[in-house]
Order: structure tokens, then sequence, then C-alpha cells
């Protein structure tokens, strides 16, 4: 990993920048632009769109976020009440009310459900994935790296990533990072968080950044003490390295490169302090993460969409889970927690790329692994729940202001057609490529093919 650090910080504030890996399964980051260069003289059956996952770790509840019920009995109906939408008849959970104002730029499915209630990371890495993050499947067939810029074309992004001061990334339900049969050098691209594929480190610091040949003597240095450690580029791909970590791509990751108003903008940090949020929850500091990363993820992400990632994943700590148990909040008091910075973060990023004329290119997709039980347990929380949850996509050439299939009275199950795990995977994988040149592409695994042209998308959705 490339860490460059301010040398004037004070000790205890060297990082100034990570930039993920420099080594993805044993390859060198040369042999990564060796890579970069073939492509760039093939034909690649890919889009010119990207997707961000935001990952809703914890499973949300379907009646506090997008479909209330409020007709229902009191315990089902949505706990925190009600927020007309700009959509007739239309409403949203009531700490929704940015995205409320903003319902035809982007569609919401009431009728998607995960399969079963069980804490992991479905739909990112599941059975319907080949056991590999989604964006590790692009990667596969989009190559590693961006043949343009240099940038990976699979990246994953926690809270470390924008805070160093924030807790490691919980890996204990299931690994993001999993590549299930693709091998290690499709594993997304962690900027920040010192994963598992961050096994090269090097530190210079910043006032010699623009000092081109030093750093090139240094990364020379590098090969050299490296021995038989793989770093065997040739110079030519060396100064392309160079070039890759301290140009566009190293800035990607660098939020002191944006208007600090849009920084502003998307903060979510303000909305919940630390000091509102009770201690008597065990998830006090996920809640806290949560609050002070989810808006500058998702800038990031952006960020790096712009500069050639096609999937981009998004998660923060074990959020969504409302028990009203030692670790958890309840539903009332949970979505002041979450669903606040939600909407504050999905509105920014979705006003952002529309002004930016992003919204075509960028597609987003939220959703958790599960949903949450349609009745209120006795001490105000919802438990798992696998028949039901809540999904949004915006932007990618995707329909907007759609409300795709309906839900029992109860909020418990689909009452129309189900939209499946295998659905939405199928919908992110056209949206990112031409499925009919994919069919047809050899050499690709057969585990990733099925995936990617194996079912159908949601067709409502579909442009």
């Amino acid at each position: 990993m490339f860490t460059f650090y301010d040398g004037s910080a004070k000790r205890g504030r060297r990082d100034f920048l990570r930039v993920g890996s420099l080594a993805l399964g044993g390859l060198t980051l040369p042999d990564l632009l060796a890579a970069r260069a073939l492509a760039a003289s093939e034909q690649r059956p890919v889009t010119d769109k990207s997707v961000i996952f935001l990952f809703m770790h914890g499973g949300p509840s379907q009646t506090e976020t997008f479909d209330p019920k409020m007709t229902a009995p009191a315990g089902v109906r949505s706990a925190t009440g009600e927020i007309a939408t700009r959509l007739p008849g239309i409403t949203f959970g009531s700490t929704f009310e940015k995205l409320a104002a903003l319902a035809d730029q982007f569609s919401i499915v009431r009728s998607f459900q995960t399969g079963n209630g069980n804490h992991d990371i479905k739909p990112i890495v599941c059975s319907d994935t080949a056991g590999a993050n989604i964006g590790s499947l692009y990667a596969r067939i989009a190559g590693t790296n961006d043949p343009r810029t240099g940038m990976p074309t699979n990246a994953a992004l926690y809270p470390r990533a924008v805070d160093p001061d924030t807790q490691p990334t919980t890996m204990n339900f299931g690994k993001f990072e999993s590549t299930g049969p693709l091998g290690a050098a499709y594993a997304p691209f962690v900027p920040g968080g010192g994963g598992a594929q961050a096994n090269l480190k090097l530190a210079i610091p910043r006032e010699r950044l623009d000092d081109r040949r030093t750093l090139l003597a240094q990364l020379d240095g590098v090969k050299r003490a490296a021995d038989q450690g793989g770093l065997d580029g040739v110079s030519r791909f060396q100064e392309q390295a160079f070039e890759t970590i301290v140009g566009g791509v190293a800035d990607a990751f660098d939020l002191s490169k944006e208007d600090p108003q849009t920084v502003a903008r998307y903060d979510t940090g303000p909305l919940v302090r630390p000091d509102q949020i009770s201690r008597k929850w065990n998830n006090y500091n996920n809640y806290v993460d949560n609050a002070k990363t989810l808006g500058k993820l998702l800038l990031m992400a952006r960020r790096l969409c712009e500069s050639g990632c096609g999937f981009v994943t998004i998660t923060t700590n074990f959020v969504w889970d409302m028990h009203s148990d030692q670790n958890n909040a309840g539903v009332e008091e949970g979505m002041q927690y979450m669903g606040r910075p939600f909407d504050h973060a999905v509105s920014a990023f979705l006003e952002d790329v529309d002004a930016r004329g992003l919204g075509e290119k960028i597609a987003l997709v939220t959703c958790g692994e599960m949903g949450r039980s349609p009745k209120i347990n006795a001490r105000g929380g919802r438990d798992h729940w696998g028949r039901l949850a809540p999904l949004l996509l915006a932007g990618g050439g995707l329909r907007r202001g759609q409300v795709v299939g309906q839900s029992t009275s109860d909020a418990g199950q689909p009452h129309t057609t189900p939209v499946t795990i295998a659905n939405l995977i199928a919908t992110l994988m056209h949206t990112l490529v031409d499925v009919g040149q994919t069919r047809v592409m050899t050499g690709i695994p057969n585990e990733v093919s099925r995936v990617i042209t194996g079912s159908e998308p949601i067709h409502a959705l579909m442009g």
C-alpha cells in the first residue's frame, strides 16, 4: 500500500493519503499496468457506466423506509410515521424527508426478498454471485484496471477510507473482498483500510511528491529491497506506476481535492453528534462511525467512478440491526441515528451526480442482507426477516420515479411477483456490460458467465 503523509505533521498523523494495495494477489502495480496496456488494445464488452452499491449492513426495515403501511395496526405500521413524496399517493418513512422530495429521481422496489433472515453480506457476496464480490465478477470482464486512467475497476470503501479513527470493518458475517473462484487479483481495491491485499507499504513525505525523480528512485529502491518479492516490472511501467499513484488516481482518493462546499454538502457528521446517541447500546461506536463517514464515502465513490472505477462497494459497520436489545436501538430511535444520515447522504449524491451530468452514467443501488419483521417486538424493535426487504435503485440509465411491485398489507412478503437477488444482480450486470457480447466471450469461467447471463433483470427498470 502507498501511504502519503505530511512530513511537517505531528507524529501520530502520518497518513495523508492511502491508495489501496500496490499488490493484488501477487501482481505488482507494474504488472497490472502491463495488463492495462494489453487490455487497452482489446475490445472489452463493457458499457461506459458504473455502479455504486451502498450496503445497509444489518438489514433495514420495509416500513420505516419506503413502505410505511400507515393503515395497518399499531405495531405493524411505521413507527416513525410517513411523509408524502413527489410521486402521487406514495409515502416514505418520515426520516426520509429529503429523499421524499426527490422520489422522481430514483425507483424503489416493494417486492424484493433476500430469501432468508441470516446476517451475512448477500447480495454483495452470496451463492447468486458464485461466492465473489459482484465487483470482482465485473472486473473479470472489464479487467482489473481502467485502460484509460489506471483506476482499479473494483473498489470497496469502508469508514477508514475517509476517517482513520473509525473502527475496522466487520467481516464476521462474510468477506466483502471475497473473489470466489476468480483469484485474489480480482479482489476489490481497498483504500485506507489495511485490507488483506495491502501487503506493501511505502511512506513518502508529502513535500517530496513533486520530485518525480526522487519518487522513482524510491520505487527502484523498493524493487531492489524486495529482492524476490515480485517487484520486477520494467522501468517504463515503473514510470507509469508513478504517474498512476501521484496522478489522477491518487487525486480521486483525496477529498481535499474536492470543492469544500461539496464536501460540506455530503457531510453527515453534523446530523447525529456522538452526544446525541445513547451509550447504552453496544453498537454505539457503529452509529458514530456511520454518521461521521457515510456521506463522505458516497462522495469518494462518485470521485472513483469519475476516474474509471466501474464498481464500488460501500458499507459501514452493522448498523441497521434494530432489535432493541443490548446491542441495538429499536426502530424509532435507530432511524434517528441511521435514517437521517442515509437520507442526507443519498439525496446529496443524487443531486450532485445530476448537476454534473453523471446521472445516467453512475447507478446507485442500496439494500441490506435482509429486511425486518413486520411486527414490532415487545421492546420496540424489529427482528430478522428474509421474506421482504427494501431496495432503491437510481441512475445508470435505469427508469426513474418507479414503484416496482407491491407488498402484502402487513409488509410481510411480496403481494406481486417477487424480485430476487438474482434479478437485482442481472439488472446491475445489464447496466455494466454488454450481456450479448459476454455470452460469446472465450476464457470466461462458467461460474461468472452463469451469474452475468443466467437471470432476468428487473424489466420495469430497464430503459
